[in-house]
């Protein structure tokens, strides 16, 4: 029997694996899934794009947005693993998971989310704009919302994703008071789900014939349509970030080179570049896709240069 393979008693039940290494300190953490922390970066998306992610106070709001943001997802995947404990204790991957695998107790993890999830927002309404404490309740809501039914509805589960990435990109815009231009939500919204389809199709290949999906939709998607799905936010998302990068607004850059419109090439790399990996099935979550193929990580970061050059040339 492999490492994935479930574990059974005398009577042929489903069992789960021993628990991990590690004390129940150490299973929570795990729990709160500390490598999704990098999706609350996107926090500073907005205020990179206007210009204001070192203006004077900046970085201490958006610190502070990030910490929030990462509390209500680690109070939001506590409820999650543990409404899902019975289910994931079925599949070949999710089995290890430490509330699953008995490392962190069902209600342990209950009370662990419902604490994160009632002091984010309460902490949020104290020290952050209304907007910020009001689009960081909604999330909170959402994101449940998500965990109890909202997952179990076709298009609805993939709406629900994307829009919780365009919610931590929003917020820091708000946090700073920075108007959100039209290309930039769309560049962020279609780009995201983009990533969230592609992760999809890439678990719909992975287990189709399979016991073990615990994710019931990927029985209900066809990988035709998620395929359709990821390739349409592709295009869409590209499109948008052209339009972005070839209007000027009426501002003539100043530098040596239109670092604005030479970003085009870097962004249109990069989304060619993580389709292989979706067009193969193996696009899981974007940091793992991102930080583990080189290539990417480089194309990356020449994008990210060119933007930084093309923001400071306005």
């Amino acid at each position: 029997m492999t490492g994935t393979a479930l574990l059974r008693d005398r009577t042929g039940q489903r069992q789960a694996p021993p628990p991990s290494g590690g004390g129940l300190l150490t299973g929570l953490l795990r729990t709160a899934r500390p490598k999704q922390w990098v999706k609350n970066v996107l926090v500073v998306a907005a205020p990179a794009a206007a210009g204001e992610l070192f203006s004077a106070g900046a970085p201490a709001r958006l610190a502070l947005v990030f910490v929030l943001f990462t509390a209500c997802a680690a109070a939001v995947y506590l409820v999650n693993d543990a409404r899902d404990a019975e289910a994931d204790r079925a599949h070949p991957t999710k089995c290890r998971r430490p509330v699953a695998a008995g490392q962190v107790p069902v209600p342990v993890a209950y009370t662990a989310g419902v604490v994160l999830g009632v002091l984010a927002p309460v902490a949020a309404a104290r020290l952050c704009p209304p907007e910020v404490a009001a689009l960081l309740t909604a999330y909170l809501v959402m994101q449940l919302a998500y965990c109890v039914s909202l997952k179990h509805v076709l298009v609805v589960d993939l709406v629900v994703v994307t829009t919780g990435f365009v919610m931590r990109a929003v917020a820091g815009g708000l946090a700073l008071g920075i108007p959100l231009s039209r290309w930039f939500l769309i560049t962020t919204g279609f780009g995201a789900l983009f990533m969230v389809a592609a992760k999809r199709y890439s678990e719909a290949v992975q287990l189709a014939g399979k016991e073990g999906a615990t994710r019931a939709l990927l029985t209900e998607y066809t990988t035709g349509y998620l395929r359709f799905v990821w390739q349409l936010a592709a295009a869409v998302a590209v499109i948008g970030y052209c339009l972005w990068a070839l209007e000027d607004g009426g501002v003539p850059h100043t530098g040596l080179l239109p670092w604005r419109q030479l970003s085009v090439v870097a962004f249109v790399l990069a989304v060619l570049r993580y389709a292989v990996f979706a067009d193969r099935g193996s696009a899981g979550e974007p940091e793992d896709v991102v930080l583990g193929d080189r290539a990417l990580a480089v194309i990356g970061v020449v994008w990210a240069a060119m933007y930084a050059l093309a923001v400071a040339d306005w």
